[in-house]
């Protein structure tokens, strides 16, 4: 959803734009607000542009078609639909939503501006909310020099493991989020980005979600997975600030959502680096789709279905890899997804609390299997099985139609490698 997030920034960023109200100019393609905010930038982040950004005025429909042929291009129609089946699969949308034209009536909504790392050009909608405008051209500015030290356009097309995507996108929404914060409330020490900051951004988002009605309908998952890069980016990007001084978040990404979402994880010594967890080839059935939920969409799975956000957090914690398969077959679709805990504690912890969310999603009774528990229900049924993998525990979660009741892999043959 890497479109869908860049085009949602300037929304967000306008909920927070009192009294940063700049002339703009047309004409001179918004020379005044990015003359202004440059220095702002070089001295927030430490990093000197090396090159002038480029700023073009464009229309709506311009900049409408453009973002949509980036959300076309760097979401495959083939994975949007294997992330779309997970999802429904989950329970964490309505099986009758389209997630792709969903996600596209979101973009639109939130057209603003656009930096691509593609063009290196940062695109303005003509006509826009000056006000707005001022927001944008700062938040899209610091992208457009991030974008001269590391490679954005490779990082945001990297799919094939979407917990660090998600982390990458955190520290590059976050930064962004933090320095614009830093410059509109006068220095990254105010106190609005400290304690209780996080839940203040919350709030003025959820006010102003009347200027956001299609965002606002939207399923939890979703609009969670679209906060997280800026709210928890931003704490992110704070703490690196306050332990590594005007050293750059860019130069040492997180490689997890856990990374982002625990000091500890990531600033200890050593990291707490996540493992990789391969899955067997499945018997039976066609594999469709293949990821990484990681610890932030752990919590959202647990959060969807037992409504308890300490819970759901908890049940999280100790997280250490996870990879899911969605398979084919006799009897519909499936999912098998495996994941692996620092301790048997939080593994049973997990274990206990993905019990829980089964139960109340599903309304089935538990009944207790080798390893684990299974609920059935309409010729489907979900097991959640224990297995030790030398001194840690792996939890096997799946949910498959009774046709493939046999399971669809050797749950013995799933390796980890620890990194």
């Amino acid at each position: 959803m890497t479109a869908s997030r860049a085009a949602l920034a300037a929304a967000l960023l306008a909920s927070l734009a009192t009294g940063c109200r700049r002339g703009g100019d047309e004409n001179g393609a918004y020379s005044r607000e990015v003359a202004d905010a440059i220095p702002r930038i070089e001295a927030a982040t430490g990093l000197k542009f090396k090159r002038p950004p480029k700023v073009e005025v464009r229309s709506r429909e311009q900049v409408r078609e453009f973002l949509t042929r980036k959300f076309n291009e760097d979401t495959p129609a083939q994975e949007l639909a294997g992330e779309e089946a997970a999802y429904k699969t989950l329970g964490l949308i309505p099986d009758s939503m389209n997630l792709r034209n969903f996600l596209l009536k979101v973009l639109d909504e939130q057209i603003v501006g656009y930096y691509d790392p593609a063009t290196k050009v940062l695109y303005i909608v003509q006509g826009a909310d000056e006000q707005t405008v001022g927001i944008t051209v700062t938040h899209e500015l610091v992208h457009a020099l991030q974008d001269q030290y590391v490679n954005l356009d490779s990082i945001q097309k990297a799919s094939d493991d979407n917990d660090r995507l998600t982390a990458a996108q955190a520290v590059i929404e976050g930064q962004a989020q933090f320095e614009q914060l830093s410059i509109m409330l006068g220095g990254s020490d105010n106190v609005a980005l400290r304690v209780g900051g996080r839940d203040k951004i919350r709030e003025m988002i959820r006010e102003n979600q009347s200027a956001m009605p299609v965002f606002a309908t939207a399923p939890m998952v979703i609009q969670e997975s679209l906060l997280f890069p800026y709210l928890s980016g931003a704490d992110f990007v704070q703490r690196f600030a306050e332990r590594r001084g005007k050293a750059s978040p860019l130069a040492a990404m997180p490689r997890s959502t856990e990374q982002v979402l625990h000091t500890a994880a990531y600033f200890g010594t050593p990291p707490d680096e996540p493992s990789v967890v391969t899955l067997p080839a499945p018997r039976g059935a066609t594999k469709t789709y293949e990821n990484t939920m990681g610890e932030f969409g752990t919590r959202l799975f647990l959060y969807q279905h037992i409504r308890d956000e300490q819970d759901a957090a908890r049940g999280a914690t100790g997280w250490d890899g996870d990879r899911f398969m969605m398979v084919q077959g006799p009897g519909g679709r499936g999912i098998v997804w495996a994941s692996l805990w620092d301790t048997a504690l939080e593994a049973a912890e997990f274990s206990d609390m993905a019990a829980r969310a089964t139960a109340k999603r599903t309304g089935a009774g538990e009944a207790t299997v080798p390893g684990g528990v299974s609920f059935a229900i309409k010729g489907r049924t979900t097991r959640i099985v224990a297995r030790p993998v030398g001194d840690r525990t792996l939890i096997v979660y799946s949910d498959l139609p009774d046709a493939m009741s046999g399971g669809v892999i050797d749950a013995a043959a799933i390796k980890v490698t620890t990194r």
